[in-house]
């Protein structure tokens, strides 16, 4: 293994971010390493996708760093951070395809704005990351033909359409059903490890999480609560962490939102 490899792919030191008067990060640190599926956890409204859009250069920090692959992203310019993002690929919620193209040109999208290839190459291409998908046959569909799963899995697709180092998926598995998600999930991890690349996994599905993960980060409040691998986590003494992994509906999160005591409020009714 090479001093490469053993470097973190993303590096966050110190990090801070505010929407007005809410704390979304407040002093986050964390090492995102290379060629691993790494998960993003916690509630939502914890700032999972607010990272990804962080790590992209999308927002900018108040205070602290982010280093991509070597380089603190908030301080390349317009176009070093555009060559930046070219290795960088981004699987959305919503799958955000273009709904007047069909698939085949969904995925074409990326190489015809970034490459110089031939149209026999840029073909041979595209058949490829739709045949690794398992949606080759789907190439003259259009986006409202598909199913949601269909959809994510041609999402997937543009992603690795430019053969990037890291893909981020945000909430890759929210809204399908059991068998999408089954794909999702092994997709995920077999792109992952077949081709080398580094994983970002923002989601709170636990389950399909943990199974493809390599290391978890369970943010709330602010902060880092914990990290480790999945069996670690499977054993955390935190009663936090012990919470969200075993979706019990009280403890440090309660069940209640803050109140005035029940027989006063309904006194004063």
């Amino acid at each position: 293994m090479s001093v490469q490899d053993e470097t973190p792919l993303v590096k966050i030191r110190n990090l801070h971010f505010s929407r007005g008067n809410k704390v979304i990060f407040d002093g986050v640190d964390m090492d995102i390493p290379r060629r691993k599926v790494t998960a993003i956890m916690g509630p939502s409204g914890t700032g999972k996708t607010t990272l990804l859009k962080l790590i992209g250069g999308q927002l900018r920090p108040e205070q602290g760093t982010v280093e991509v692959d070597g380089e603190d992203i908030h301080s390349l310019n317009t176009k070093a951070l555009y060559k930046l993002r070219m290795r960088m690929g981004m699987l959305f919620q919503s799958g955000a395809l273009l709904t007047d193209i069909s698939v085949f040109e969904n995925v074409a999208y990326p190489l015809r704005e970034h490459t110089d290839l031939s149209s026999s190459m840029l073909r041979k291409l595209v058949l490829m990351k739709l045949e690794a998908v398992g949606l080759r046959g789907a190439r003259d569909m259009m986006p409202s033909e598909l199913s949601g799963g269909m959809a994510r899995r041609v999402a997937l697709a543009r992603a690795i359409a430019l053969d990037p180092m890291m893909i981020m998926y945000d909430e890759p598995f929210t809204g399908q059903d059991p068998i999408s998600m089954g794909v999702l999930v092994k997709l995920i991890r077999s792109l992952n490890d077949a081709a080398h690349i580094s994983s970002i996994v923002v989601s709170h599905d636990v389950q399909e999480t943990l199974e493809i993960a390599d290391q978890v980060f369970v943010i709330s409040n602010g902060k880092v609560v914990e990290s480790g691998s999945p069996n670690e986590l499977a054993v955390s003494k935190l009663d936090w962490t012990q919470q969200f992994v075993k979706g019990l509906p009280d403890g440090p999160v309660p069940f209640h939102y803050p109140a005035d005591d029940l027989n006063e409020d309904l006194l004063n009714s």
